[in-house]
């Protein structure tokens, strides 16, 4: 089941008193914040909606301020927590695109239908996205999300096809 939420970045600290967070971005697209956005913060029991008022860049992070949260003491204890948006803000996919959250659990098969195992995660790496597959035997192979190695990707049928390159089993 496709998740109906997506995270977006993370809170780490306070900004200032007024109610202004920093948020390291989760997204590969960080102009996609902006005012009037409605996000979700995820304290894990529950996801407290807030909307975007305002919007500034530091290095590498995106300081947000929420409406009608002017306080330090009003947004502090949600450090730590995901800030969520809906998929219908979502920023909209190219047809080769995919949110990672939909290919995780994809049964991993090679060229001739074979299982190889599932997908557990993705992890992002400078040079290219990097499959993290549980084998049927319980043991893990990391597979470089490169033309050469993975061949298809169905969201929809939770199917990914791939070539097994020379080692990576091993």
């Amino acid at each position: 089941m496709a998740q109906d939420k997506l995270r977006v970045g993370v809170y780490t600290t306070t900004h200032g008193v007024r109610g202004e967070i920093k948020v390291f971005p989760t997204t590969d697209d960080v102009s996609r914040f902006h005012k009037g956005l409605p996000l979700f913060i995820d304290t894990g029991k529950e996801e407290i909606p807030v909307t975007v008022e305002s919007v500034k860049y530091f290095k590498n992070m995106v300081i947000l301020k929420f409406q009608g949260i002017d306080n330090i003491n009003d947004i502090e204890k949600y450090k730590g927590h995901d800030l969520l948006v809906s998929r219908e803000h979502a920023v909209p996919l190219a047809d080769d695109e995919y949110f990672i959250c939909d290919a995780i659990g994809s049964t991993v098969v090679d060229e001739n239908g074979v299982t190889v195992g599932t997908l557990k995660d993705v992890m992002q790496t400078a040079a290219n996205d990097v499959f993290v597959i549980t084998l049927p035997n319980g043991k893990e192979a990391l597979f470089p999300v490169i033309p050469d190695c993975v061949k298809d990707i169905d969201t929809d049928a939770k199917r990914i096809v791939v070539h097994v390159m020379k080692g990576l089993l091993d």
